[in-house]
């Protein structure tokens, strides 16, 4: 017997239940489950609350009953009975909108509360076919639709707030705030998703939190929180496919691309990408075209495929071109010169061709300083500086690392980072160059702090 369960015997007490009841209803709940061999009486209860871990099903049983009685979702840890399978069911796309609203909840509680099952959760190399399958499917086969979107006051709070966490997320790093948002969005946002609302009103709110939603998995994304990162992702483009949004979707998409090149399967991340670009057959956004095609080429680079990424990069420039900033929505703010020309270059740079990479990266570079963009101008550095030894420039190449080092120190980036610790990889075949050897004492302390 461990110590008094304080937590499940103070959910008791709220809900006026005695003991003898709540067995009744466990042993009700247990029927009604197919579990009839559970079947408690006043003394297991009694065990329980003086800390007796019950089986399983037994926790579930009873956050069953307990979310029956408060009418809102009461889980295994809130009844201090250890975590339910939080993890496991946010990499699945729930058909059950009411299911997809307690999942996303749920994933937004164990974050806030900094569970450790979910900070060990794996990042899973093929949990997003299912999703992005059904995405297109259920994309494809709705008519478009048009005329106003209702906006309740609650839903234009929501919006106003996502451009304060994502510029957050622009100037400051995914490791910046995150943590804020979590905790808005599990207080304030999902909660919302449980209310009955107007068709329209509902539509409204899911596309709002699917925004917010994807936010919150690419912050975590930016911090090398993967498995996190992949969980919220996979939640947003459900709630996005909720909202009708097309756009929202394929953009969900693009981060998922994004995350499963980087993560080291390209042939997944084209993938990805190709299935948010067929979504968009039945819609427009020019900014996010552009970014899923700059993807494509990113993975196709590391494919070898040298033809398509460079029509990849081709047709992102072709895409950006119709780009109308009034037209797009927030969450294309980033989609510019800046990011674009960044990855071309990094693009490029995989491919070879350094020459085409440096030109790219400078670009972005010059965009990013304008901006104050720290984190983009600290990754386009590290590809100005990869070009340079490609063509065997150590001096450029440790004069670029360098102001590759002074900008990440600005922001709580993981990317950022991971840029430093790629420089110190490709510097490794100049042997023991004083300048290596600068830059590898300057980079240590902010690469083994990461």
């Amino acid at each position: 017997m461990g110590s008094p369960n304080s937590k499940l015997n103070s959910w008791l007490e709220r809900s006026g239940m005695s003991r003898g009841e709540l067995a009744r209803r466990v042993r009700a709940k247990a029927i009604e489950w197919n579990q009839p061999h559970v079947s408690p009486n006043t003394t297991g209860v009694r065990r329980w609350v003086e800390g007796e871990r019950p089986r399983r099903p037994v926790p579930d049983i009873l956050a069953g009953v307990f979310s029956d009685h408060f009418g809102y979702r009461v889980t295994t840890y809130d009844l201090g009975l250890g975590d339910s399978t939080t993890a496991d069911d946010a990499l699945v796309y729930n058909q059950s909108y009411a299911d997809t609203v307690e999942v996303v909840a749920d994933l937004g509680r164990a974050d806030v509360d900094r569970r450790s099952f979910l900070a060990a959760a794996p990042f899973a190399a093929v949990a997003a076919l299912g999703p992005s399958r059904d995405w297109l499917l259920n994309t494809l086969d709705r008519e478009p639709e048009s005329g106003p979107r209702v906006r309740l006051e609650d839903v234009s709070a929501v919006k106003n707030m996502f451009t304060t966490f994502q510029r957050m997320d622009i100037f400051q790093g995914g490791g910046s705030g995150r943590l804020m948002l979590a905790e808005y969005m599990t207080r304030h946002v999902y909660p919302l998703l449980r209310r009955a609302h107007a068709e329209d009103v509902r539509r409204a709110l899911c596309e709002a939190a699917a925004e917010q939603t994807y936010l919150l998995g690419w912050m975590a994304y930016d911090n090398g929180e993967h498995g996190t990162a992949q969980r919220y992702l996979i939640q947003s483009l459900r709630l996005a496919d909720e909202s009708k949004n097309v756009p929202l979707g394929a953009h969900v998409l693009a981060g998922m691309a994004d995350q499963a090149t980087l993560r080291g399967n390209p042939a997944e991340g084209r993938r990805l990408a190709q299935a948010g670009r067929h979504g968009l057959a039945k819609a427009t956004s020019p900014a996010c075209l552009a970014d899923l095609w700059c993807l494509e080429g990113r993975a196709l680079a590391l494919l070898g495929d040298k033809a398509g990424a460079v029509r990849a990069v081709a047709e992102s420039e072709r895409a950006y071109e119709r780009v109308r900033l009034e037209r797009e929505p927030a969450w294309a703010a980033f989609i510019d010169p800046a990011y674009l020309h960044g990855e071309h270059a990094n693009t490029l740079r995989d491919l070879g061709d350094a020459d085409a990479s440096e030109e790219h990266a400078r670009r972005s570079i010059d965009f990013a300083k304008r901006q104050k963009r720290a984190r983009r101008g600290a990754m386009s550095h590290a590809a100005l500086a990869a070009s340079h030894l490609q063509r065997r420039e150590l001096e450029s190449a440790h004069a670029a690392g360098l102001r590759t080092l002074a900008l990440t120190k600005q922001v709580k980036s993981s990317r950022a980072v991971e840029a430093v610790a790629d420089l110190q990889k490709r510097m490794r075949p100049f042997g023991k160059s004083r300048l290596v050897a600068d830059f590898n004492d300057r980079a240590r302390e902010l690469v083994v702090a990461a």
